[in-house]
């Protein structure tokens, strides 16, 4: 065949990689691409909204270890699918964006009055890794390896090529195409010996080391190796939020980020910590005091794939540029070898007793459960799940009370298990991070937990389910209020109340613009072909999670709670004060 398309040559690049799915909406400006995919055996997912379809790319991404790719067409599909770039790239997820834009020669620059025409590349460029577009068929080639390559370079995000429609669907000479590792690295980026003799070394004469894992861990599907160091070492397994059970959390040395004082007293505690696949941000304090001891009495090692995360936000002994499970396969027969003459026996000892503050405070959240009223406190909602649904389920957290409450009262069993926004706390992206889930993980269960507020950003998103026979369980937990913010409002507006007469008016307890009307979401998911329930009585719940799980479709619970105790989610002063500098910094 002396004769393609720009299309084509795009989806053969795919299929060369390794991509069996993607994601997006339909449009003739990429006919060709999307075409070529199907015909090559690389299905497409096609949700009703474009952000959505990035979230679900992101999802698929991160539970699958492979590369998420989505596709939007020229102007307005772009302009959708913009909050997706936002979270995705700020969750950290692999994923590729394909673009259209209108042809060469009226765009890059306007000609000016272009129908359905921006700059795509100046404004995703500043939210992605890497965005360009095609000038030419023949630079197609260069500019797709380019971007591949780009998607496997340092921490991972959104990666953006833009390909005018022409360019797309016209023919163009056929060219032969290099196989991935002519073009990229395929091997994982590994540390030296000598890094890994020191780390082995200070790990092993510790009295007291911690494992702070982040999402390099999942991305690396460093599981298996991160238990065996930890076992190896008895050391404390930590957490950033969005890496929350890569430990299994039955485990006695996983410390769950819900109990906020036992971290802060473990990491206190350590002499020496091995920052593993994460930049210490700001949901885990930037590494400072008081929540982690000083640098002068705390050693810190951090492990990651980019460069420029080493050290960032706080000093450290010994930076590390490798992959993390490269790093735990090298470092574990060296620690290994180290074991007879480690302290264990203290550690044990200091462990257990660290251990006593997380069990305390399991039972003192716990404690909350025994309020069994209708409407239920939230707290059961998770709880109840839990108890229902596998422990390998995926669970996804979606809102802003909710996603705390379901933090909370869920215990992570199985590895890379959960989904959430937690750089973003994005509204809305949980409906297709369980699309995304479903896809990824065919035949395990999936389910949401959702705020009615969130809910109302995708609910569409229902049909989606149904036309792709994705069996999610959405957990819909209804005040029908902005919670969080009216909470804060409340609070805040107390002190300034008098200079608030008029918006305010003679009620104390008055909020402005929080309050949201009665949605019947399972009446709203029947309309749509999915199975639908309303629950208020906790004791009714697990019933009808499991009427919900015989149902060989998508199915939606409105779970009605108690609208005053939902603002008072556990935790909350600690969300307040990690937006504040650390006191101790």
């Amino acid at each position: 065949m002396t004769e393609t398309t720009g299309g084509a040559i795009v989806a053969r690049m795919l299929k060369n990689e390794g991509v069996e799915k993607f994601f997006g909406i339909v449009d003739g400006t990429y006919t060709q691409l999307f075409v070529h995919c199907v015909e090559l055996g690389i299905e497409m997912i096609s949700p009703r909204h474009e952000a959505v379809a990035a979230h679900m790319a992101g999802a698929y991404a991160r539970l699958t270890g492979r590369l998420g790719v989505c596709i939007a067409s020229n102007g307005p599909g772009v302009a959708n699918m913009l909050a997706g770039v936002a979270v995705e790239n700020g969750e950290g997820n692999r994923v590729l964006l394909l673009t259209s834009s209108r042809r060469t020669g009226i765009t890059y620059p306007d000609r000016g009055g272009t129908y359905q025409c921006f700059d795509h590349v100046a404004v995703i460029g500043a939210m992605a890794k890497w965005s360009a577009t095609v000038a030419s068929f023949d630079r197609i080639p260069e500019l797709m390896r380019q971007a591949l390559r780009m998607c496997y370079t340092g921490r991972p995000g959104v990666v953006h090529l833009d390909v005018p429609e022409n360019l797309i669907n016209s023919l163009c000479p056929n060219v032969s195409l290099s196989p991935p590792h002519q073009y990229r690295r395929v091997e994982p980026i590994t540390a030296t010996a000598a890094q890994v003799e020191q780390a082995a070394e200070l790990l092993a004469a510790a009295e007291l080391p911690v494992i702070h894992a982040g999402s390099g861990v999942i991305h690396a599907l460093a599981f298996a190796e991160l238990a065996i160091l930890a076992e190896l070492l008895h050391a404390p397994v930590t957490t950033s939020w969005s890496a929350r059970g890569v430990l299994p959390e039955t485990s006695p040395l996983a410390w769950p980020m819900v109990h906020i004082e036992a971290n802060n007293h473990l990491r206190n505690a350590a002499d020496v910590v091995l920052c593993l696949g994460t930049e210490l941000g700001e949901t885990d304090w930037w590494g400072k005091p008081p929540y982690w001891a000083p640098p002068q009495r705390q050693r810190m090692i951090q492990v990651d794939i980019d460069d420029a995360r080493l050290g960032r936000n706080r000093p450290v002994d010994l930076a590390i540029l490798s992959d993390a499970k490269a790093f735990l396969a090298a470092v574990i027969p060296h620690v290994h070898q180290r074991q007879a003459r480690m302290p264990l026996a203290a550690r044990r000892r200091t462990v257990a007793e660290l251990a006593k503050e997380k069990a305390a405070d399991r039972e003192q959240l716990d404690s909350v459960l025994a309020n069994t009223a209708a409407p239920m406190i939230t707290g059961h909602a998770p709880a109840i799940c839990r108890k229902v649904f596998a422990d390998d389920a995926v669970v996804v957290f979606d809102g802003g009370n909710t996603a705390v409450w379901g933090n909370f009262f869920t215990e992570l069993r199985v590895p890379n298990t959960q989904l959430s926004t937690p750089h973003f706390g994005h509204l809305g992206a949980g409906i297709g991070q369980a699309l995304g889930a479903a896809v990824a993980r065919p035949g395990t269960q999936v389910y949401c937990l959702i705020g009615d507020g969130a809910m109302g950003f995708n609910v569409q998103e229902i049909e989606t389910a149904i036309r792709h026979h994705l069996k999610v369980v959405f957990v819909v937990c209804c005040d029908r209020q902005w919670g969080m913010v009216k909470i804060n409002q409340m609070f805040h507006l107390q002190q300034f109340r008098n200079m608030f007469q008029t918006a305010l008016g003679p009620d104390s307890s008055r909020t402005i613009n929080t309050d949201l009307g009665e949605i019947c979401w399972d009446h709203l998911a029947e309309s749509m072909g999915a199975y639908g329930e309303r629950v208020s009585d906790p004791g009714e719940l697990e019933a009808a999670l499991r009427r919900c799980l015989a149902e060989d479709r998508c199915a939606v619970v409105h779970v009605d709670v108690d609208p005053t105790a939902h603002m008072f989610a556990p935790g909350l002063q600690y969300f307040k004060d990690m937006h504040q500098e650390p006191a101790g910094a």
